[in-house]
């Protein structure tokens, strides 16, 4: 028997909205500030899986220059009709406070949400719709009578009131996709709070509304209520919830929530959820919010349930009945040889990529050019990956001249802003230096710290190795076989939600790259020869 090795899309990819048409299975994701926006996952046996698309990818469709750590593009949902594929999704442009933290009073917030359609999963998908701002987690429900429905979580900014003030539906047009009638609440949520991420399904004349609850931290679930009519009254589960890790911080796959229902060929329903993998000890998941799969069932009270009825998550499922369909291999050698960016990596914010990389400046080589400091929210010249292993070894090889203290270039281990460790190489006194910069929410603050104070001249290999929370880092000059490591070890647990700042939005995930600042202005560039990401699989945790 073959078993599907949850999570299925390793790494931050959370909120999954899933889909199939055919013998294709498709699951979209949120990017947040990252750059092109959303990820379209593929696969025809639940097993393997590989990227198919990243479908806002041009300044017409999406520019999140300003939008803060943890903003940008929120839970996209993608669905199928009348011969096309449909895209909903949110750019958050703010999400702070109007008071100080924990004084009562007004919390103003701004989400967008756009549709964008297109007739390919792998084309080029329209330019983006506005459908309103009332709240984030935008799904559409395309009835059997032909009519279409936009659904979204309510944002309340006034004071003494639920923030999240449930669920909404709304009309909408197929043919413009402008929303017609009147907006109407359908659902006011549980005890639970924190009601979003709403999915509509209709089935044995039920409309069955599934949404995430609890927040996306260790309390998350995923909460079920039906109604014969659409607009309600909706009744909630007997169960309470329909799939949780319950709180529980020691389970491989805890936060479980935030799920997304699809029916394969022979009718069994699967559900596909985000969940987080906690350090052994930590309770901090480095590796983000990651999605999953289980199968569930329809049970005699038509209700559903997962296959063992217990509303936990499984890390090990048997795989449905369908033929093997494994992806030929694509994986990339590290090369820069291309004229365009690699798959694996992507970059924050800018919809104007020329402005903080080439790829034919220097044949042969990733050229980024300095722009603003690390965690600017605005042009930030940042290429990197997700972190997708518990222990890795990531090297790069860099060849840059900065003119004084201004210039630095290197490769970063990056979370957000406020979370960081940046090994890089910049001047000072006429020398070059390497240093080592880290943000940690842990102390609240950003050190520096010199580790060589007189660096040769010339291109210089440096090199992360991640052990669980353990991070050291090395370097060595062009050519040469033995690696200089740093003396201990830094804290890779703050690369994840759980270390936060007050306040702070945390919902993204570890990302490792290669990363230039030139804060007078100039925009030196920096010349990055390779990149290579080597993970360890043996050493993952296990139930």
């Amino acid at each position: 028997m073959t078993f599907i090795r949850n999570p299925v899309l390793r790494g931050f990819n959370p909120d999954p909205s899933i889909m199939r048409l055919g013998d294709d299975i498709y699951i979209a994701t949120s990017t947040f500030e990252w750059y092109p926006g959303v990820q379209i996952h593929h696969s025809r046996d639940l097993v393997n899986w590989r990227m198919a698309a990243r479908p806002l990818n041009r300044p017409a469709q999406l520019d999140m220059r300003g939008d803060p750590d943890s903003c940008g593009v929120w839970a996209p949902d993608l669905s199928h009709a009348d011969g096309r594929f449909w895209l909903v999704y949110t750019d958050v442009k703010r999400f702070g406070r109007s008071t100080l933290d924990g004084a009562k009073g007004v919390t103003l917030r701004d989400f967008h949400n756009y549709l964008v359609t297109c007739d390919r999963i792998d084309g080029a998908w329209s330019d983006p719709v506005y459908l309103n701002s009332s709240g984030f987690d935008p799904a559409l429900f395309h009835d059997d009578d032909g009519r279409s429905w936009l659904l979204n979580m309510l944002w309340d900014h006034r004071p003494d009131r639920p923030r999240f003030a449930g669920i909404v539906i709304q009309e909408l047009d197929r043919a413009t996709g402008a929303l017609v009638g009147e907006r109407r609440t359908i659902f006011q949520g549980t005890e639970r709070g924190f009601t979003e991420g709403p999915h509509l399904y209709k089935r044995d004349g039920w409309y069955h509304l599934l949404v995430a609850e609890g927040g996306t931290g260790w309390g998350h679930a995923v909460v079920m209520a039906r109604a014969r009519d659409l607009m309600g009254p909706y009744e909630l589960h007997p169960d309470g919830v329909v799939l949780s890790s319950d709180g529980r911080r020691d389970v491989p796959l805890a936060r479980a929530g935030h799920g997304d229902l699809v029916e394969l060929a022979d009718g069994a329903p699967w559900m596909a959820y985000l969940c987080g993998r906690p350090l052994p000890g930590r309770e901090r998941c480095i590796l983000g919010r990651e999605t999953a799969l289980q199968p569930m069932r329809w049970c005699e009270d038509g209700w559903l349930r997962t296959m063992t009825a217990d509303a936990a998550p499984d890390l090990r499922p048997p795989a449905p009945s369908l033929p093997p369909a494994p992806w030929p291999e694509d994986a990339w050698d590290g090369q820069f040889d291309g004229p365009t960016l690699p798959a694996p990596l992507q970059w924050l914010r800018t919809p104007y990529p020329d402005e903080i990389f080439s790829l034919t400046a220097r044949p042969g080589r990733l050229r980024l050019y300095g722009r603003e400091t690390v965690g600017s929210p605005f042009r930030q010249a940042l290429v990197a990956q997700r972190q997708t292993h518990f222990r890795y070894t990531a090297t790069t090889c860099l060849d840059f001249e900065p003119i004084d203290f201004q210039q630095a270039a290197g490769l970063i281990c990056y979370y957000n802003s406020t979370k960081f460790h940046y090994l890089h190489v910049t001047r000072e006194d006429g020398a070059r230096r390497l240093q080592v910069m880290t943000a940690c929410p842990d102390t609240g603050g950003c050190t520096l710290e010199v580790v060589v104070g007189a660096l040769a001249e010339g291109p210089i290999e440096l090199r992360v190795d991640i052990d669980f929370d353990q991070l050291r880092f090395a370097w060595r000059a062009e050519g040469e076989q033995s690696w200089n490591f740093l003396n201990g070890a830094f804290d890779a647990s703050i690369l994840s939600d759980e270390a936060s700042l007050p306040g702070l939005p945390n919902f993204t995930g570890a990302f490792v790259g290669m990363a230039c600042q030139d804060m007078s202005g100039r925009a030196t560039h920096a010349d990055f020869a390779f990149w290579r990401y080597v993970g360890r699989e043996d050493a993952e945790p296990s139930a």
